[in-house]
């Protein structure tokens, strides 16, 4: 049985109770959330993980990609980029890999993965297409669920599927004037794909087959917005609502079927709408879990998108959206390299518990509270581990030591902590 089907019969799981431990909520409240479609576990029956939970009430969780493409194919540096972001705390990995052996790095990946694992099933559909046939347009149905069928069967636990992306709003987006059309790459496989052959999305004509491989497997459905706008402009048109319709309609699918699923949302939006863009989603999908692309809040940060995505994740994750996928650096430019990876998670993971902070997320306020502790008593050894990058602390603090060890290099002997405390226990 899936978790939905679980939690409707008031059956209470490890997955449930592990989860609702580490959420400091009831593990009945937790069961309630899931079978309403609020909330989702991402666990595939195939794969021994610590579960998370993504949805109403919970911390806002971080997704980070790592994955190749063909002009850098290395499983050690895709390792490498695991360890780093278990390490400084990510929630769940997403396999974005378009080149070289995919399906070896991706069972890789799953057996050493500690944390949940997404895919996206198109990419590597695409791919043997171009292989096989020459192009995507040539790819069959069978060949598409097929690879869905692997992801599912070796135990990846979420996967995005662009099945909102129909006929339809291929249309209203020929209409638009949109300046970018497209940017999600799954999107443009599925477009070309129903150009080239007159015919519907594989994913929404023969939605049934996609749910069946799910609750075989327990997989989540992360129901992918293809039509996500990619610059500022293009932000909450008519076409990313037609979409957003469609996506809505297939989550009560999902929930029906009892499929775990979440919604993908933007991508480019600017700071004012992004809010909106939560309260649009949350109405249209009824509550069902958001899974936010930043959003980035200006198109012109090339280098620093890192710090562009932050900015509207706080914002996002403070008006409800419960999954942020980090941004690096090198986002439009290049494949991120370990540092960006760990640059653009920390930016996430902060962004995250900003929002956890507005949410009034039990326990979120108290780490703050407690580094507040620390700064007051002088005590950088406590400060140093409280934070998001404790190796950068220390050394930014060595580059320049002060004179005195107790303050920093920036005040030294005239340290405002410091000071006040002395002046204060003087007229005591």
């Amino acid at each position: 049985m899936t978790r939905i089907e679980l939690a409707k019969k008031g059956i209470i799981t490890d997955e449930m109770k592990g989860t609702a431990l580490s959420e400091g909520i009831t593990p009945e409240r937790l069961a309630a959330d899931i079978a309403e479609g609020l909330t989702v576990i991402p666990m595939n029956i195939n794969h021994n993980i610590k579960p998370i939970g993504i949805g109403r009430g919970l911390r806002t969780k971080v997704n980070a990609n790592i994955g190749t493409s063909k002009d850098k194919v290395s499983f050690d540096d895709e390792m490498e980029k695991l360890d780093v972001l278990v390490k400084y705390g990510a929630d769940a990995v997403m396999d974005l890999s378009t080149g070289g052996p995919i399906k070896d790095l991706r069972r890789l990946l799953l057996s050493k993965s500690p944390i949940t694992v997404g895919t996206v099933p198109i990419y590597e559909a695409a791919v043997i297409a171009v292989e096989n046939y020459g192009r995507i347009s040539k790819m069959t149905t069978d060949d598409l669920f097929h690879v869905i069928e692997n992801h599912a069967e070796e135990g990846v636990d979420f996967v995005t599927v662009h099945c909102g992306l129909t006929r339809k709003a291929i249309e209203r987006l020929r209409d638009e004037g949109r300046i970018l059309d497209i940017v999600s790459r799954g999107g443009s496989f599925l477009l070309e794909w129903m150009v080239y052959n007159d015919k519907e999305n594989p994913l929404y004509e023969h939605y049934d087959r996609l749910l069946e491989i799910a609750k075989r497997y327990d997989v989540t459905l992360s129901l992918g917005d293809g039509l996500r706008p990619g610059c500022l402009e293009d932000a909450t048109d008519r076409s990313q609502i037609e979409e957003l319709l469609t996506i809505g309609e297939l989550r009560d699918r999902a929930l029906e079927s009892e499929v775990q699923a979440i919604i993908e949302g933007p991508g480019h939006v600017p700071l004012n709408q992004v809010e909106m863009n939560i309260k649009i989603q949350k109405e249209i999908c009824k509550g069902a879990p958001f899974y936010v692309l930043g959003p980035l809040v200006t198109d012109i940060a090339m280098g620093y998108d890192h710090i562009a995505a932050a900015i509207g994740g706080a914002i996002a994750g403070a008006a409800g959206a419960d999954f942020l996928c980090y941004v690096t650096p090198a986002e439009h430019i290049r494949l991120p390299n370990i540092e960006d990876v760990k640059e653009g998670l920390i930016a996430s993971k902060i962004a995250a518990h900003a929002a956890d902070i507005a949410k009034g997320i039990p326990g979120a306020i108290e780490l703050d509270r407690k580094m507040a502790r620390f700064r007051k008593n002088l005590d950088w050894n406590g400060q140093i581990e409280l934070s998001f990058d404790p190796e950068k602390v220390r050394q930014r603090r060595s580059e320049i030591p002060p004179r005195e060890q107790e303050v920093c290099s920036m005040c030294g002997e005239f340290c405002a902590i410091r000071t006040v405390e002395r002046a204060l226990r003087k007229n005591k």
